[in-house]
């Protein structure tokens, strides 16, 4: 799905009191950097196959957490899913209510402004799956991020959550000439302008124990580009790009290649209510 730019306002805010990181202003930016660019294309491809393997998905009711651009809340939406899009940005959730407006399935997405923290309140559900990527790598404590997620599962139901991976990371800094910085562990963002650093990149050892915390099991994990953001040289054409991904699908859920995708997917579950 493309999305249409929007003006960006001159200067992105800067992190919350509680060290969150949103992004009002930056909708432009997003659009054409992320979604309009080779690495948001494959990412949303390597989803639209990942995602039916590691979820049972029956057409129920979902809430997509800081949908953004809308284009998760859009996949959803297309196959029968009444979806809530919930998103704190005014001006992401302004330009994907206009980009899906004439849509023929425009009828199942209800929109909602709102940070993850206030859904307890705003969006409780409980929810039979929640969808939240790229969210809790940009949560000044993602720990309670992944608790709050959790309470809006409900019994059985299914969480697909993906987050920006700190070992990837670590590693882009090595190959960039960014050794000494690899080497103290300074991966985080600072949150200023425009750069889209995450403020809290995430180890998959952190989401085994954050979930467990939560009350969630994991079911399932998968790399997301984990050959494209090491390329040394552009995809050339479109063979070279069917190749390319090709490689991304057939190794996203081996070991130990999708331990070094840029993000990580995993398909959480709340395990059901047993009847004493």
């Amino acid at each position: 799905m493309k999305v249409s730019p929007v003006k960006a306002s001159p200067q992105a805010p800067e992190l919350t009191a509680a060290g969150d990181r949103y992004f009002d202003g930056m909708a432009e930016k997003f659009a054409r950097s992320l979604y309009n660019a080779p690495r948001g294309e494959l990412r949303l491809a390597l989803l639209d196959a990942l995602l039916p393997e590691m979820l049972t998905l029956s057409g129920q009711l979902a809430l997509d957490v800081g949908g953004g651009l809308g284009q998760q809340a859009a996949w959803l939406a297309r196959r029968g899913h009444h979806v809530t899009l919930a998103e704190p940005s005014g001006d992401m959730l302004a330009l994907a209510r206009a980009t899906l407006a004439d849509e023929t399935f425009a009828e199942r997405i209800d929109y909602l402004q709102a940070p993850l923290q206030a859904l307890d309140t705003a969006a409780p559900g409980p929810w039979p799956l929640v969808i939240c990527h790229a969210v809790l790598e940009w949560m000044g404590d993602p720990r309670a991020a992944l608790e709050a997620l959790g309470r809006l599962v409900a019994p059985g139901g299914q969480l697909s959550l993906m987050v920006f991976n700190r070992d990837a990371l670590r590693f882009a800094n090595v190959i960039k000439g960014n050794r000494q910085k690899a080497l103290d562990d300074r991966l985080e963002g600072l949150g200023k302008r425009k750069r889209l650093t995450p403020v809290s990149p995430l180890t998959h050892a952190q989401i085994e124990h954050f979930a467990a915390a939560a009350g969630l099991t994991l079911d399932g994990v998968a790399g997301i580009r984990i050959f494209q953001d090491y390329l040394r040289e552009p995809v050339a054409d479109a063979d070279d790009q069917a190749t390319l991904f090709a490689l991304e699908r057939q190794y996203c859920r081996t070991d130990p290649h999708w331990r070094l995708g840029r993000y990580l997917l995993y398909t959480l579950r709340k395990p059901p209510c047993v009847n004493q």
